[in-house]
């Protein structure tokens, strides 16, 4: 009985919100992040693949999956009040623990010790396979930009075997999964500094995509709206819910802003509201420029141009295309390496992985991270990848929703420089939302991730609960003794 409360109390353990800001102090990570980068981080997170290649996947459909058509609107506004209920969780949390772990952290210090592994745990792969299914998206406007120019790849390198056109392996989303590691390894700096410049890239070249396509929109596509009814339209919300995140993992880089607990809450909120509105935009343009059944699943505005005459202009957007996406890339990258950072410094997982270098990048995580992602492009299709990623993030946003409520609670007193309103409503519907988009996926998809938690809990079990910092008896405590005493 003993050992049994004994083991309850370990795990439901709660890290001390007030030994944060200390802990930030010595992470090794650099601040060097103001407000519109910040922002801009946010902005480069959400909007990419959702608009490019996801936003014609739900509209098109497959062979197992009824297209949408045009109401692929409402699929985005749906997965985007979804998300803005967490945005304004996420932007709570922010103001108080401006730390590198996000929802990880979040769920630590309002839930306690296992429910924080669980969500870092779910993030490690959630993050790694967005920046999969970000490549795989890249490599499709790539292979169109090829063939506007008249190269053709062979199918055996540019697709994989669950596509059905003879492919082997996915080399461009392998090549572009490294380069983008590359990028992240150089330092937050230097990320942030180009990250900055490609959202303002991307942003101008979805005005202007909106700008040129409303003059080719033809009326008749957007009849019938709703050509497969509305439960396809709720699952396809399921999908595109990966287009309507991005913040969480911009709020990774918390240690890394200059202002934090000032400029956290604010970015949170100006990505999601930017994104959201080019969202609207662009499906309408999309929807109406070609019929839903035209559209290419993996290159939807390249085809769409094509479509009305203007191959020229597809060529471009297939170039301009792969580099605002790489943001997207760089966004979840970092989130993984930051994540995984925390989770080690922690003492849930080895110290190893908490190293940084000179640059303050945590070097040994980014570059796993990154050749894991690079792998899982080059063997997966989108749709079961994008699935992978939405049920993890989606599994986050139902914990964050329901600690900024549990907090809320039980430390009123926190200093908060961002108040959610109407609490405990809009968290409590971002729980709900979320569990409810997540229950729109398919039983594989559960499957997988039953599979990834349970070798989770396993590795808590026999590691991180022992080696934890928050247990007194953790080896760690001597090793990081030993690191901080005086020599001589």
């Amino acid at each position: 009985m003993s050992t049994t409360k004994d083991m309850t109390q370990s795990i439901m353990r709660r890290k001390p919100i007030d030994d944060i800001e200390e802990e930030n102090k010595h992470s090794g990570l650099f601040k060097s992040l103001g407000l519109w980068q910040l922002t801009a981080i946010g902005v480069g997170g959400i909007i990419g693949v959702g608009i490019f290649s996801l936003a014609g996947l739900v509209a098109a459909g497959n062979e197992t999956t009824p297209g949408v058509g045009p109401a692929v609107l409402i699929s985005f506004l749906v997965a985007g009040l979804a998300s803005a209920a967490a945005a304004l969780s996420y932007a709570e949390f922010a103001g108080m623990i401006p730390r590198a772990g996000s929802a990880y952290t979040y769920g630590y210090v309002a839930l306690g010790e296992v429910i924080g592994w669980f969500i870092g745990w779910d993030l490690l792969l959630e993050y790694i396979a967005i920046v999969a299914v970000v490549a795989i998206g890249i490599s499709g406007y790539f292979d169109a930009f090829l063939s506007g120019i008249g190269i053709h790849m062979p199918i055996w390198m540019s697709s994989t075997p669950d596509e059905g056109k003879g492919g082997i392996i996915n080399i461009p989303a392998i090549v572009v999964c490294l380069v983008v590691t590359w990028i992240l390894s150089r330092g937050t700096k230097a990320f942030g500094r180009f990250e900055l410049v490609a959202v303002a890239i991307k942003v101008v070249l979805i005005l202007f995509i909106i700008g040129l396509g409303i003059f080719y929109i033809d009326t008749n596509n957007y009849n019938p709206f709703m050509p497969s009814g509305f439960g396809p339209v709720l699952a396809g919300s399921a999908t595109v819910f990966f287009a309507v995140f991005g913040y969480d993992a911009m709020s990774t880089a918390a240690e890394e802003a200059k202002d934090g607990k000032k400029h956290m809450p604010k970015a949170i909120v100006l990505s999601l509201i930017i994104a959201m509105l080019l969202y609207v935009a662009a499906t309408l343009v999309l929807t109406g420029m070609q019929n839903y059944k035209d559209i290419d699943p993996k290159a939807g505005f390249a085809s769409a141009f094509t479509g009305v005459g203007l191959p020229v202009i597809a060529t471009i957007i297939s170039v301009f295309a792969v580099l605002s996406i790489l943001t997207v890339m760089l966004t979840f990258l970092l989130g993984v390496t930051r994540v995984w950072f925390s989770m080690s410094r922690d003492g849930l997982l080895p110290g190893w992985f908490s190293k940084t270098d000179r640059h303050g990048t945590p070097q040994r995580v980014t570059w796993i991270a990154g050749i894991a992602s690079a792998l899982l492009a080059g063997v997966f299709p989108i749709k079961a990848v994008a699935d992978l990623t939405n049920i993890g993030i989606l599994a986050a946003f139902v914990v964050v929703c329901f600690s900024v409520i549990v907090f809320r609670y039980k430390r009123p007193d926190a200093p908060r420089t961002f108040r959610l309103p109407l609490m405990p409503v809009i968290p409590a519907f971002g729980v709900l939302a979320s569990a409810f988009l997540m229950f729109q996926l398919h039983w594989e998809t559960w499957a997988r991730f039953g599979v990834w938690l349970v070798i989770g809990l396993a590795i808590y079990f026999f590691y991180g609960r022992k080696h934890s910092l928050m247990n007194p008896n953790s080896p760690r405590h001597e090793e990081l003794e030993e690191m901080h005493r005086p020599v001589g």
